[in-house]
């Protein structure tokens, strides 16, 4: 039963995705075997050290969603003070501040926006949030780096 209703809603969040995604984002399920598993895409925002970089996310929906919000984890590198080393996304709306009215689309507006405005006050990964706080400069450069990796270009 809740199966059916995670189905339908993720179904409805795949047709708005389609239809109105958010700019610079896209996803959707991994197979069409498997609509609990998706992968996305986020385009770095303009005029930030993340531009032109193509990053990859995996979503992992379970039969409680949208009670219950996805797993969310970067496939690409990324140094960020909200990632975690193994790509986990350290984001209060997919955790503690979750809410069913958030879709796949909100989520993916959300993570847009925390990669250039990190929270550093909960850091997941504690040397990117220093390197944010103490010197922006080489925290850029380090970023750049590997959004030029993320491209292919190394």
């Amino acid at each position: 039963m809740s199966q059916n209703a995670a189905t339908l809603r993720l179904m409805s969040d795949l047709r708005e995705m389609q239809k109105d995604a958010p700019e610079g984002a896209s996803a959707a399920p991994l197979s069409e075997e498997n609509i609990f598993v998706w992968t996305a895409t986020i385009f770095g925002p303009a005029d930030t050290p993340w531009e032109g970089g193509i990053f990859s996310l995996r979503m992992t929906f379970c039969d409680q969603y949208p009670d219950k919000p996805p797993k969310v984890r970067f496939t690409t590198k990324v140094f960020h003070p909200n990632v975690y080393q193994d790509g986990t996304l350290c984001l209060d709306i997919i955790q503690n501040k979750w809410s069913p009215s958030y879709t796949v689309s909100s989520v993916l507006t959300s993570i847009q926006s925390l990669l250039t405005d990190p929270n550093c006050g909960s850091p997941a990964n504690p040397e990117a949030a220093e390197l944010f706080l103490q010197d922006r400069k080489a925290y850029n450069k380090r970023v750049r780096r590997l959004t030029e990796e993320s491209l292919g270009g190394a």
